[in-house]
C-alpha cells in the first residue's frame, strides 16, 4: 500500500468524522434529523439519544486520532501496539455498522449511514493496511 494512498484514505476519514460531528452536534441541538440515527424512531431525539451523540463525538475524535496515528500523521498515543490493534477494531466496528444499520427500520438510515459505514470500513482497511 503506497503511503499516498494511506495518507489520502486517513484525510477522508477524517473529513467523514468531522461531518459526523457536526451532525451528531446538530442532533443535540435538537435538529429533526433523527430519522437518520439512533434506529430512526425519533425526528428530534430525547434526552438520552442526545446523551449517545454526545458520547459519539468523542469517539469520532479518537477514532481520527487513532486513524492519523496509524497513517503516520499524528504521535499522540504513546503505545504503538494499541493504535495497531484499535485500527482493526475500527474496522471491526465499522463492518458490524454495515449490518446493523442495514438492519434499521428507518429507511433514511440505511440508506445514508449503511454505506457511510462500508465506505469508513474501506478507508480504516486501507489505513490498517498501510
Amino acid at each position: 500500500m503506497s503511503a499516498g494512498l494511506v495518507t489520502a484514505a486517513s484525510i477522508v476519514f477524517c473529513v467523514l468524522m468531522v461531518a459526523l460531528i457536526v451532525f451528531q452536534a446538530a442532533l443535540i441541538a435538537g435538529a429533526p434529523l433523527g430519522h437518520l440515527a439512533w434506529g430512526g424512531q425519533d425526528r428530534v431525539l430525547p434526552i438520552q439519544k442526545r446523551l449517545g451523540s454526545a458520547v459519539s463525538i468523542g469517539l469520532y475524535l479518537v477514532f481520527g486520532v487513532v486513524v492519523l496515528q496509524r497513517a503516520g500523521l499524528a504521535d499522540v498515543i504513546p503505545w504503538p501496539g494499541f493504535v495497531g490493534v484499535a485500527i482493526w477494531v475500527l474496522a471491526g466496528y465499522f463492518a458490524l455498522g454495515i449490518v446493523l444499520n442495514g438492519m434499521s427500520r428507518s429507511r433514511p438510515e440505511r440508506w445514508t449511514m449503511a454505506p457511510l459505514c462500508a465506505v469508513l470500513a474501506g478507508l480504516t482497511v486501507i489505513v490498517a493496511l498501510g
